[in-house]
């Protein structure tokens, strides 16, 4: 329960009041002050001072002086008479009750007003700023066009002028050709009228250079008849292509890879010719290890390890030259945790690879390193 505070004193005017209440050794910052028309209240723990006014006040004129351990109130009246009193007589819990509760509403209304009044206020700024902006945009855009404008101006006039020099430069170059036609056509004029002059003395001379110029003529056609050739006789060549497996051209093959398959191929069909009691029940297109090695990969992709190895076990038993089986039935008895015959089956095909590392090509071995580790 906090302590009520007495010892206070009032002096007052027609158009204020002088409120004087001790803090008694309460720091500044620990008041809370709370004002309005008929209540105040000072709660400065565990001390508080609460007074009913006798009469409305101007809260929001009123001010409040905090220093040498005192609180200096000036309420100014809203109404200019001398008060009987500082707080109102004869008032109940109940009414004090409503008062402060009315009182904090309004307050909590004003401040509300306060807020939304200054939304509003920063609303207008932030709207009269943003005008301001985009007139200054607006006259930065107009003097840059204006710029602009005023540089294409400027280059139409030098375009202009530059065509009007090209065009007295092409008038110049046109007289200067007519000029100079002109004056040809002159000296050819002047020729001919001189070649009228001389005309039967170079007459007699053109007709023995022709005569001399046709038996010339007659001469080098009867050598030129002479020197033809006759025609070639028919005859047949036989071209021989050489023999291939494979329909492609030679030039368009891969030799190695063709051998290498073929060799595979040839070593399979030797393979089934033997008597293996597990290729009784197997089909044509099941006796090839390359179908072998498919079937193990797809039950090594289903974790069924032991049906994987006899698949392995079967393609070796059809062709033992293929790396690839070793190191996929290594990878099975790996997951199998049977370790030396993984490792036994790695030295195998290790030991093929490197008969065979000369023969393979550089990428086709790194796509088999890849499959083994994949499957």
């Amino acid at each position: 329960m906090p302590l009520q505070v007495s010892d206070y004193s009032w002096q007052q005017t027609e158009s204020a009041v002088f409120l004087s209440v001790p803090l008694r050794g309460v720091s500044v910052r620990d008041a809370d002050v709370f004002c309005a028309e008929n209540y105040l209240k000072v709660n400065f723990a565990p001390f508080l001072f609460e007074v009913f006014l006798y009469a409305p006040i101007d809260d929001e004129s009123s001010q409040a002086k905090i220093g040498n351990d005192t609180i200096v109130f000036t309420l100014r009246k809203k109404e200019a008479v001398m008060w009987e009193a500082l707080s109102v007589s004869g008032v109940d819990k109940e009414m004090m009750q409503r008062i402060r509760e009315k009182s904090i509403l309004k307050a909590q209304e004003r401040a509300k007003e306060a807020i939304e009044a200054k939304a509003a206020t920063r609303r207008e700024d932030q709207k009269y700023a943003l005008n301001v902006m985009m007139k200054i945009e607006d006259e930065e855009r107009k003097k840059i066009e204006q710029i602009k404008e005023n540089e294409r101006i400027k280059a139409t006039r030098e375009l202009e002028a530059w065509k009007k020099q090209q065009r007295k430069a092409e008038e110049q170059k046109r007289t200067q050709r007519e000029d100079k036609l002109h004056q040809q056509e002159k000296q050819i004029e002047e020729g001919k009228k001189l070649k009228h002059k001389s005309f039967p003395r170079n007459s007699t001379t053109r007709n023995l250079a022709t005569k001399g110029r046709n038996s010339e003529n007659i001469f080098s056609e009867k050598l030129k008849e002479d020197s033809i050739p006759a025609p070639r006789s028919t005859g047949s060549i036989q071209v021989n292509f050489t023999p291939r497996v494979f329909p492609t051209a030679l030039r368009e093959s891969r030799v190695a890879e063709e051998e290498e398959w073929l060799h595979k191929q040839a070593e399979a069909r030797r393979t089934m010719n033997t008597d293996i009691p597990e290729l009784s029940d197997l089909k044509e297109e099941e006796k090839n290890p390359e179908w072998l090695k498919d079937k193990g990969n797809k039950l090594f992709a289903t974790e069924n390890y032991l049906a994987a190895i006899n698949a392995y076990n079967l393609a070796i038993r059809l062709n033992n030259k293929i790396p690839l089986l070793y190191l996929n039935r290594a990878a099975c008895h790996l997951k199998l945790k049977n370790l030396h015959k993984a490792i036994e089956d790695s030295s195998k095909a290790y030991r093929i690879m490197k008969l065979h590392l000369r023969l393979i090509h550089p990428t086709k071995l790194y796509k088999m390193m890849l499959r083994r580790f994949g499957i």
